[in-house]
């Protein structure tokens, strides 16, 4: 019995080192792109969104708006005080809908994760993001556009924790809080993953994540 257990234990720590270092490069990338977004590109990002606003795009302008999203680093929690924000500037309600639909389910760190699972499974994700944010604008144009959809009582922008005057020293102090939010979901991530395919190496999720390469 011991000695089962013992192969097994090593069996899972091959497989998982061997994974660990197929995607932890992906990882710490995401998280320098995501800081590097977050402390130099965020405020232009809504800056852009802010001037769409201004612009009579129509129905076109859910195409920018999700696309915008996106590219926000921000996740949920962060993405509703803007919002709110925009909503009180006079912001089209689907605009907002769109953008706050591509926020929410992507930006590029987990766009650059999803580089892991190769180009066909990053584009899909995309895309389907892409695609869902349209849908959320259209969805609120159609059902909601002289009702009125959000309301954002209370809400307010997040203080902004990247305040330091030097540069390099916020762009450090991003990326270890991004560290310390995801590090220990990435272990768990790939831990129970990978003792999965270890106690059911011959089923069925065995082989659909070895014919992924994993």
């Amino acid at each position: 019995m011991v000695d089962i257990a013992k192969r097994e234990l090593i069996y899972f720590w091959y497989y998982f080192s061997l994974q660990f270092g197929q995607i932890v490069w992906y990882w710490i990338f995401g998280m320098v792109l995501g800081s590097l977004i977050s402390v130099f590109g965020e405020k232009r990002i809504h800056g852009l969104f802010a001037v769409l606003g201004n612009k009579k795009l129509g129905v076109i302008g859910l195409i920018p708006a999700s696309l915008l999203g996106i590219a926000s680093p921000l996740c949920m929690y962060g993405t509703i005080p803007i919002a709110a924000s925009f909503a009180e500037k006079g912001m089209e309600e689907d605009w907002i809908a769109a953008f706050m639909m591509g926020s929410i389910l992507l930006n590029p760190q987990l766009l650059f994760y999803s580089a892991a699972l190769g180009v066909p499974a990053l584009i899909i994700r995309f895309v389907c993001c892409f695609l869902c944010g349209i849908a959320a604008g259209l969805l609120v144009r159609l059902f909601f556009k002289n009702k009125g959809f959000f309301t954002f009582p209370g809400f307010e922008q997040p203080e902004n924790r990247d305040i330091d005057p030097n540069p390099a020293v916020r762009f450090l102090k991003n990326f270890i809080r991004n560290l310390k939010a995801t590090g220990v979901y990435f272990l768990i991530g790939v831990g129970p993953f990978r003792a999965f395919s270890t106690v059911c190496a011959g089923g069925t999720g065995g082989y659909v994540f070895w014919r992924a390469g994993w």
